[in-house]
């Protein structure tokens, strides 16, 4: 399972590198090809929605199905330390699942804003030009 955090993490890490360069200033130039790069790729990224809803019920059913530590047996401090490892875990693969999800909508609503603006613009001169 931890190729799928990897990929994930990759996933998360190109749409924050693309959210970054969308939002720069000083790239007026590269605007443009950016913008084209970005939408391009924001329809394959979209397959991190449903890979995120399966890591995320991927962590739930550890969740259900770890070992308890109840009056009937009790941990040793190995299997203590285990489960506290667990839980780690579990919670930093929750929180890259949430910047995920949340990295991909800003994206796609930076990227919808952008190709705004740009038509805007491209209205803007030509009005200027009719003038």
């Amino acid at each position: 399972m931890a190729l799928e955090w990897v990929v994930l993490g990759y996933a998360a890490g190109a749409e924050a590198i693309m959210l970054l360069l969308l939002t720069l200033p000083g790239l007026d130039r590269l605007r443009h090809g950016l913008t084209t790069a970005v939408r391009s790729a924001l329809k394959p990224l979209l397959s991190v929605v449903p890979f995120c809803l399966f890591l995320l019920m991927d962590i739930y059913w550890k969740y259900e199905t770890r070992p308890t530590c109840d009056e009937d047996h009790a941990c040793t401090p190995t299997e203590h330390l285990r489960h506290q490892k667990s839980i780690m875990k579990s919670q930093r693969n929750a929180l890259l699942i949430a910047s995920a999800l949340l990295l991909y909508w800003v994206l796609f609503a930076v990227t919808g804003l952008v190709v705004r603006l740009d038509q805007l613009n491209q209205r803007l001169d030509k009005l200027k030009r009719q003038d």
